[in-house]
């Protein structure tokens, strides 16, 4: 299992969410407000660099990590610098909390 996180414009959530939905067995996502800056720095008093985006994390299967990746990756693209970002990231543990259940990932794949 990875998540998949994504940073984006605040605008190209909808086309996102759209393109995600229609990958067969999708498996959902979270959406929160987030700020931040790359590396360009500005100094000045009155300035703040932070910049709205959007935090998408999808927790997904191996076999879907590709096709979610590929998917936000054009459907985000603005074709213009600051776009955002996208990271793979993987998951050694999860649960659920309702049934009291956890899996640790590698033991999936033992005997």
């Amino acid at each position: 299992m990875k998540e998949i996180r994504a940073y984006i414009q605040p605008f190209m959530l909808s086309k996102v969410t759209q393109a995600l939905l229609e990958i067969p067995h999708f498996p959902g996502m979270s959406v929160s407000d987030c700020e931040g800056f790359g590396g360009e720095k500005v100094i000045d008093q009155d300035f703040t660099p932070y910049v709205p985006r959007k935090r998408i994390e999808i927790f997904a299967p191996d076999e879907l990590v590709e096709g979610i990746f590929n998917t936000v990756m054009q459907a985000a693209n603005t074709h213009q610098r600051g776009a955002g970002k996208i990271y793979v990231i993987d998951v050694d543990r999860s649960g659920h909390i309702s049934m009291g259940l956890q899996k640790d990932e590698h033991e999936k794949h033992q005997p």
